[in-house]
């Protein structure tokens, strides 16, 4: 990696749709409410599910924990595609009718966001963009072959190819077109004004901490304000609300990275995304810089990277052996929610509550899966069915084709929970200026970080969703979880759940800025 590279990373990561919009204030939740539909989460799917709900006629309030369009939606790449790497084979191998059910529904999503933009004069950097799966293996060739002719019998207009316009020496690849792609919060916040202007209540910063029920639902704020809603929506990524469908159980979160370059070569147009575990996605996007390609990869589960400022030097060192790297306006990570079986979640909650819903695991692939799973929950909440609620069901019957994913990952998290309270602690710690460390604490783990101004900042690192022990992420310097994705401030406060509470600050900073000077 050159020098001048190594400069950029200096810099706290930016995403580019974040940069490039301006955020929009709305007021928080200070006075108790009522209406017939709550939301609990003000990203994508957040805003869609009240959009399809307004129009159908339901009084409903969007309830966000930060401010809207933020999180993962403000993260993504943004690619509008039904291609999700090499998925409908194994849809068809589970049931004929799933895989039907998906194509068709995620195929439908592309086209409502190309009608939802002409309809409302919406300026969002819409690109009809052809989308391709590539292998660099051997041993994918075939997998590829058979997913361009499955996803062909489906409706999609799919092909097999030997090449693709990228500067790879690909051993095969397919193509889908009538794809597309676009920037996410040029669409939803100007969306999320009109549904606002409509009379959907919108409320940001004002996060839901517990859900009753009362022959109504009734949800509480970290303050004590109360709304109270016949039917609740649980969209908030990562279910903040886990009983009674231990939903903790059935999704484990995993973070990728993306770095945004202008590089000297043409960019001949279309998205990418590897076969293989690992590899690596690419698209452009027209700015006020010019075209940026994005490079994208270095996937691991969340809270478990090395040094996680390692995966943006690797991507960076992969992108500058792949194109001429003229700059780095920007650099970004995201957290996205995996099932087991790969699919999904967006129908009711359980069996046994039919006004409480979710919808999230949504993997890589949340700008299709968000558009259908709020049209599923509008057709469930407003008519009761769905034509494509099988396939989406948290109840579907796929255990059997995921009951080996479901013991290695929660192997996973009791190995992740049980390591990180026996992990021996450092006798001698130096924390310099914009570095975190874990340090002993009166016997106990605690976490340290010292700013700019070289100030330290100690927490507990103990998770306060499940009890485990945080991992220090020195790329966006946040305390993060390796059990289920919680992040937080080096000040303790929530960045994204499930976790609810704040860390524990220490109160005696001085004695234990004396102990590791006494100590180094």
């Amino acid at each position: 990696m050159s020098e001048r590279t190594k400069e950029y990373f200096l810099k706290q990561p930016q995403p580019y749709w974040m940069a490039s919009t301006t955020n929009i204030d709305y007021p928080g939740l200070d006075q108790d409410i009522k209406v017939d539909t709550a939301i609990v989460g003000g990203g994508i799917t957040g805003i869609l599910c009240a959009y399809w709900l307004n129009k159908a006629g339901v009084k409903t309030a969007i309830i966000e924990a930060d401010r809207i369009l933020q999180g993962t939606t403000g993260h993504t790449t943004a690619k509008i595609t039904s291609q999700h790497s090499l998925i409908y084979n194994k849809l068809k191998q589970m049931s004929e009718e799933f895989a039907r059910q998906y194509a068709e529904a995620n195929q439908t999503a592309i086209q409502m966001y190309e009608s939802l933009a002409k309809e409302y004069g919406i300026e969002c950097d819409f690109v009809p963009q052809s989308a391709y799966v590539y292998t660099l293996e051997d041993k994918y060739i075939q997998d590829i072959a058979d997913e361009a002719k499955i996803a062909s019998s489906l409706g999609i207009n799919a092909a097999y190819l030997e090449k693709v316009p990228l500067p790879l020496k690909v051993k095969g690849a397919m193509r889908f077109d009538n794809q597309a792609q676009f920037h996410p919060r040029k669409f939803l916040l100007a969306l999320a004004d009109k549904i606002s202007a409509n009379g959907v209540q919108i409320f940001d910063q004002s996060r839901i901490v517990d859900i009753e029920e009362d022959g109504e639902y009734i949800l509480t704020s970290g303050r004590g304000v109360k709304v109270r809603a016949e039917k609740v929506i649980i969209a908030s990524h990562y279910p903040f609300y886990n009983k009674p469908g231990m939903y903790f159980t059935r999704i484990y979160p995993e973070r990728s990275y993306v770095v945004a370059l202008r590089v000297k070569e043409n960019y001949l147009g279309g998205m990418y995304i590897a076969a293989e575990e690992g590899g690596h996605s690419f698209r452009s996007q027209t700015s006020e810089q010019g075209e940026l390609v994005f490079v994208g990869g270095e996937n691991h589960k969340s809270g478990q990277g090395e040094d996680t400022i390692k995966h943006y030097q690797a991507l960076m060192d992969y992108a500058e052996r792949t194109f001429t790297v003229e700059d780095i306006p920007y650099r970004w990570s995201t957290q996205d929610c995996m099932t087991m079986d790969g699919l999904p979640f967006a129908g009711q909650f359980t069996s046994n509550t039919p006004n409480l819903y979710i919808a999230t695991g949504f993997g890589k692939w949340g700008m299709t899966n968000s558009m259908v799973s709020s049209m599923i929950l509008r057709d469930l909440i407003v008519d009761g069915k769905s034509p494509w609620q099988e396939v989406y069901s948290p109840e579907r019957g796929t255990i059997g084709a995921s009951a080996k994913n479901f013991v290695l990952e929660n192997l996973n998290v009791a190995d992740q929970l049980i390591g990180g309270k026996l992990s021996p602690l450092p006798k001698q710690v130096e924390v310099k200026p914009e570095e975190g460390k874990i340090i002993e604490s009166d016997g106990q783990r605690a976490g340290a970080y010292r700013d700019k101004q070289e100030n330290l900042h100690i927490v507990n690192t103990t998770c306060t969703h499940m009890g485990c022990e945080l991992n220090w992420n020195s790329a966006e310097k946040s305390w993060d979880c390796p059990c289920h994705g919680s992040r937080f401030t080096y000040e303790g406060d929530v960045i994204e759940g499930p976790a609810l509470k704040s860390l524990t600050k220490h109160d005696d900073v001085n004695t234990l800025e004396k102990l590791i000077k006494d100590n180094y």
